[in-house]
């Protein structure tokens, strides 16, 4: 393709650990080591473009070992004890290394070792410079969501931090993501390409608003418009012929799609233009949604099923009040940079904290040396993790084609559940039947830079959503001050555009939830960059072009963060049992091992900051009773 970014795209997104990327596992264990490219303060993931997320590198040790059983036959010891080892430096990784130190005093020696080029696991930041000025976008964990909500444990950790809320909520202007106050446009294929209708969609789908005439304009056949209407109006009872606990059976154990079809009368072809924001939390799974939780999820059609229309006036109302999500100009990678800050000051030192967290480089080389009581270690993929006796676990990791090996009195496993198992093998059956449950969501978000923002501008409102594209949601990085970060002024202004994708999967109606989500996985991973690349630029060409968009020019850089491996699974009523308190997956699977303890989103079985902040604690409190 003539407009290809630079070769610079492919080849950032594989620089770091390019040796390992490239080789076969058998290779990967042979391989001498190189100096680390973490030494060097030159080293610094956040302004790498091309594949990042799960870039190469990250997953291929773990890959032989999960697929093949492939790991290296013995490692060389580390002259390296810690009372703590960490195994995965995300939220969940860096919360429990900080309450540790909390818990134990300054001088515990702490461990975190990552398989990834950079820190902070979902929460990545993607930073661009263009014009002498900083851009940031979110790389993966969005927002604080509900921080009123959390738990003291949480809230006590924003506050070590010294996040402020309330300045976070006066520093943005509007955000229409998950905002659901904001105007924002739905943009649908028609004949001539895009036909994009703006309005308040969140509001409009349940029947608040002008709906009528926004759903005019869509370009949809006269016979699904009048059903849309009727739909979203709220009046008919579409299970009339039921009784009340029929409904409710109903509602509970019918996927929205086939309520939609059967009892709406929809056409598929229209179905997908309420699946936006429910991919969004469950990728292709969405699909299998119950109509009870498509509403909860602001999809219309119980309005008018009594007193399940009580309960959507209440929905309503909560709707139309909002609540609170706060962000950092990054997401929640600054709760990263917060934590590690507090860590390891070196690599920052004069960085104030919550003020500049946003503006701040970070020196990479501080990060793990020898005179530093907590180290944090890239590039690093746990391979074995078990108790030896003497009152001390056994970690062993490839690094650099280098295998060796540390040991900790305690050790916490902050990685992916499904990798457990692998890590792990002393664990007990059960346990790692449990932990292999759940299917992580996959997800993709880009951040493309953009020469102006003159032709998004012209489109009138910040949020797109495409329910006929790759990318369900087309938006902007919140614009907020928080951190030292200034957004663009206006715009003459370069600026970045949000993209948020879900791989697509053709259900047969057969598959469960967690199949769905284990085939999108796959094709996550065999999506190449150039895929990606091309998928971006048809279809901000599409949405933009009318208003003097063009691809070839405008477009600066493409950062790709695939996570094929994303959110935590939460179960689902159509597929998963409704366990007794105790017994469900994610309880089971995050029972405490002796000196091994669990901590991630997965254990918490919620995909959200908070429930990583609480699995740290808890793991935390486990091994030190």
């Amino acid at each position: 393709m003539k407009y290809k970014i630079t070769r610079r795209d492919f080849l950032n997104g594989i620089a770091i650990g390019t040796g390992a990327s490239l080789l076969a596992p058998a290779e990967l264990f042979a391989q001498a080591g190189t100096t680390a490219p973490g030494e060097s303060f030159d080293y610094y993931p956040p302004t790498l473009t091309g594949m990042r997320g799960n870039h190469p590198g990250s997953f291929e040790v773990s890959h032989a070992l999960a697929w093949n059983g492939e790991k290296p036959a013995e490692y060389r010891k580390l002259d390296e004890h810690y009372d703590l080892v960490i195994v995965g430096a995300g939220v969940s990784g860096l919360a429990t290394a900080w309450f540790y130190r909390k818990k134990m005093g300054p001088d515990a020696k702490i461990l975190l070792l990552d398989n990834h080029d950079d820190f902070g696991g979902h929460a990545k930041r993607n930073e661009f410079h263009q014009d002498g000025r900083m851009l940031l976008g979110i790389g993966g964990s969005v927002n604080l969501e509900s921080p009123g909500d959390y738990s003291e444990v949480a809230r006590g950790l924003l506050d070590d931090l010294g996040i402020d809320l309330d300045a976070m909520k006066s520093n943005i202007d509007e955000f229409a993501l998950l905002d659901s106050s904001a105007d924002t446009a739905l943009a649908l294929l028609g004949p001539d390409g895009h036909v994009t209708v703006g309005g308040n969609w969140t509001q409009l789908m349940l029947g608040i608003g002008n709906y009528e005439s926004a759903v005019r304009a869509l370009p949809l056949p006269a016979s699904e418009q009048d059903k849309l209407v009727e739909l979203i109006g709220g009046d008919r009872d579409y299970l009339d012929d039921l009784s009340q606990s029929e409904k409710y059976a109903y509602v509970e154990s019918v996927s929205y799609a086939q309520f939609l079809t059967e009892r709406v009368g929809l056409a598929e072809e229209t179905i997908p233009m309420f699946y936006p924001i429910p991919k969004l939390m469950g990728g292709p799974a969405a699909s299998r949604y119950s109509v009870i939780e498509a509403f909860y999820l602001g999809c219309p059609g119980v309005q008018g099923m009594g007193w399940l229309g009580e309960l959507a006036e209440q929905l309503l109302a909560g709707i139309t009040d909002g609540y609170q999500s706060l962000y950092f100009p990054d997401g929640n990678a600054s709760v990263a940079r917060l934590l590690v800050h507090k860590l390891i000051p070196a690599v920052a030192p004069d960085a104030q904290g919550f003020s500049d967290i946003a503006t701040s480089r970070f020196d990479y080389g501080a990060l793990d040396r020898d005179d530093q009581a907590v180290r944090l270690r890239l590039n690093s993929t746990v391979v074995g993790v078990r108790e030896t006796g003497n009152n001390r676990v056994t970690v062993d990791y490839v690094r650099e084609g280098n295998a060796v090996s540390v040991t900790g009195n305690h050790c916490v496993l902050a990685c992916y559940n499904g990798a457990i198992p692998y890590i792990c093998p002393q664990l007990p059956e059960s346990q790692k039947e449990a932990l292999r449950y759940g299917v992580k969501v996959p997800l993709v978000m880009t951040n493309v830079l953009v020469e102006n923002g003159h032709a998004f501008s012209k489109l009138g409102v910040s949020q797109v959503t495409c329910p006929d594209d790759p990318y369900v949601v087309v938006t902007v990085p919140p614009p907020t001050t928080t951190g030292g970060h200034q957004p663009p002024r206006g715009p003459d202004d370069p600026m970045v555009i949000y993209m948020l994708g879900v791989p697509s999967v053709e259900p047969t109606g057969k598959e469960t939830s967690r199949e769905l989500l284990t085939i999108a996985r796959h094709k996550v991973y065999a999506t190449t960059f150039d895929t990606y690349e091309q998928e971006i630029r048809d279809q901000l060409q599409g949405l933009l072009g009318e208003h003097g968009f063009n691809h070839e020019t405008d477009i600066k850089a493409i950062t790709v963060n695939r996570w094929p491996h994303g959110y935590a699974y939460e179960y689902m009523s159509l597929d998963d049992p409704d366990w007794a308190e105790g017994q469900a997956p994610h309880e089971i699977g995050r029972a405490q091992f002796g000196r091994i303890s669990i901590a991630n989103s997965d254990a918490e079985g919620r995909a959200y900051l908070d429930a990583a902040i609480d699995a740290g604690w808890r793991a935390v409190e486990e091994q030190t009773v």
